[in-house]
């Protein structure tokens, strides 16, 4: 099944980045007539504590996805209208305001995303799914005014996947850095996963290393190691009915920088 571009190497990158946090978080979801309520508190550093409150909802055919008020007065609003034949047109404001649109037909994922608030940049991707697993896709960003007029940003990339095996190749920073991130399922309870970078200056550059491992009855168990020397671990569970916690840690290999996280989801 074709993604689009921006997700060509979403399972190791998932893998590797999702559910390793320093934070403490509270999040609250509950259903209030035909909305969807969800209210975020963060602990800063201080021991202070904000929060943001959202809703989610569907009007006249509409769907808003987010409205949220920010615990510094800001707002995000989000919404979006789907269409029988693949296409789904979206608006996203917080500090900027874009419109986006999302095209998927059989093999083929587009998408495109204007600055409607300063008009300054038009951005674009596409993906083709081709026979045994592959993907090719590209992006592409154009600067409309000032020292970024013209296309600022370009990149391509392709991903392979193969029963247990899943890899993708792309390239950033116009071509003169490439990106290899894997995985390997070795069971339904176990998966491993890399990322690296490749480039002129530094032909090999281990990002991360990792896995994640099912536990029985007490939730998924990730861990993983970076050229920074920090090693992470995380553990999601559910404690509760409908109460998922997220547990995790930090520390680098000479024992100091001890950080934690812990997250709740009700």
């Amino acid at each position: 099944m074709v993604s689009k571009y921006s997700d060509i190497a979403k399972g190791p990158k998932d893998l590797l980045n999702d559910d390793f946090t320093s934070k403490v978080t509270l999040k609250c979801k509950k259903n209030a007539g035909p909305a969807a309520v969800t209210i975020e508190t963060d602990r800063g550093a201080g021991g202070a504590l904000t929060s943001k409150i959202g809703l989610k909802f569907n009007v006249y055919g509409l769907a808003v996805d987010k409205v949220q008020m920010k615990s510094d007065g800001g707002m995000v609003l989000e919404t979006s209208m789907s269409r029988p034949n693949g296409l789904k047109v979206a608006f996203k404001g917080n500090k900027n305001a874009d419109m986006c649109v999302d095209y998927k037909n059989g093999n083929i994922y587009a998408t495109g995303v204007l600055d409607v608030k300063d008009m300054s940049k038009f951005s674009t991707s596409a993906c083709v799914g081709l026979a045994n697993g592959m993907q090719l896709g590209g992006n592409l960003t154009y600067g409309f005014s000032g020292k970024n007029a013209g296309v600022t940003a370009f990149n391509a990339g392709g991903s392979y996947g193969s029963g247990p095996l899943s890899a993708a190749l792309t390239s950033s920073s116009k071509f003169s850095q490439f990106n290899v991130d894997m995985m390997y399922k070795v069971n339904n309870d176990f998966s491993l996963a890399s990322s690296t970078t490749h480039s002129k200056d530094k032909a090999f550059d281990l990002l991360a290393v990792g896995g994640a491992f099912k536990v029985p009855s007490i939730g998924t168990f990730k861990a993983k190691v970076g050229s920074n020397g920090i090693l992470n671990a995380s553990l999601v569970g559910d404690v509760a009915p409908k109460v998922t916690l997220t547990g995790s840690a930090s520390i680098s290999t000479s024992g100091e920088n001890f950080n934690y996280g812990l997250g709740i989801v009700i």
